[in-house]
């Protein structure tokens, strides 16, 4: 198990996020004054305790990788990612930013673009951009 992790549950609200970020910066800031051991190259971070997949917790990740990569170089690792986490990160392009464990991914096997057929969870994206033919009459 990788030392360096953390864990997000319930709903992430932007409120959130300068917390979580001091937090995190603060612990890998420590760390590097302290001198212990390897440099850090990956920080675990468990979504699988989200209940809200929205743009507030995409904000929150895409910040605390900010912050990981400007602590040396390293990278925040999604483990288990829900589907509808996973597809709003593909939809704002963020899956090649942030890293994703497939293997221990609830989402693990799906497509990595939303909207595709398979990929998220069911109805979302659909119908949204649906063509309907117009009818002749009223």
């Amino acid at each position: 198990m990788n030392p360096w992790a953390l864990a997000l549950t319930g709903r992430v609200t932007r409120a959130d996020v300068p917390r979580l970020c001091d937090r995190l910066e603060t612990r890998l800031a420590l760390r590097g004054d302290r001198g212990e051991g390897a440099p850090v190259t990956v920080v675990d971070c468990d979504v699988g305790g989200v209940t809200h997949a929205d743009l507030a917790l995409v904000e929150a990740l895409a910040r605390l990788a900010l912050v990981v990569r400007r602590a040396g170089g390293a990278e925040l690792r999604l483990r288990r990612v829900p589907p509808g986490v996973h597809a709003l990160l593909g939809l704002v392009g963020l899956t090649g930013v942030i890293g994703v464990d497939r293997a221990d991914s609830a989402g693990a096997g799906r497509a990595d673009v939303a909207g595709v057929e398979g990929a998220g969870p069911p109805g979302l994206l659909r119908g949204t951009a649906r063509h309907r033919p117009q009818s002749d009459g009223p």
